[in-house]
């Protein structure tokens, strides 16, 4: 059996959603949403949405979680709450956080008119050199990397260009369909 690339499963850049860095919140999700409507074939919707610099290369990536974030800007005051949430909080100690840092006090309506305020480039994530990947590499390869590194997508590369995404779901995907061709 043919040795599956990941260029055979990526999402290419254009049929995926981009911002400048210089958009704003709302920007961004407007252009979720429209790459989710205009390319409605894909098995799964877009979650994430790319950001390029100025010269049009990808520099950064907004996740959902990452949206739901710049809404309450006291998060980015509280430092990695990434490596907080590994220890296993309880949900106690959760709730205390919030109530002593005043998150989300004010009603979802209020906090969501800062959407058009808020610039990308200063909340969007910066790909580190885990999350990217040749096109050339195998699904295997791939698996690898989304395990070791716990992450939802990777950027594809061709040379030093960005040319794609691979998403986890679209790995799940074929993962599923090769055991139901194994017929188990």
């Amino acid at each position: 059996m043919k040795t599956m690339k990941v260029k055979d499963l990526m999402v290419p850049l254009d049929e995926y959603a981009t911002v400048s860095e210089e958009a704003t919140l709302y920007d961004a999700v407007l252009a979720l949403e429209e790459a989710q409507e205009k390319f409605d074939s894909l098995p799964y919707k877009h979650r994430a949405i790319l950001v390029y610099n100025a010269e049009k290369r990808i520099v950064g990536k907004i996740s959902q979680l990452d949206v739901i974030k710049a809404l309450e800007p006291k998060y980015a005051e509280m430092g990695d709450i990434k490596s907080l949430s590994r220890f296993g909080l309880s949900r106690r100690f959760i709730s205390s956080i919030m109530e002593q840092n005043y998150l989300w006090e004010k009603p979802l309506e209020d906090i969501c008119k800062n959407a058009g305020t808020i610039k990308v480039k200063n909340f969007m994530y910066t790909p580190g050199e885990g999350e990217y990947l040749n096109e050339e590499a195998s699904l295997e390869k791939a698996c690898h990397q989304l395990v070791m590194g716990h992450h939802q997508s990777l950027l594809i590369t061709r040379g030093d260009e960005i040319v794609g995404v691979l998403r986890l779901t679209d790995v799940f995907h074929a993962i599923f369909q090769a055991m139901k061709k194994c017929g188990l």
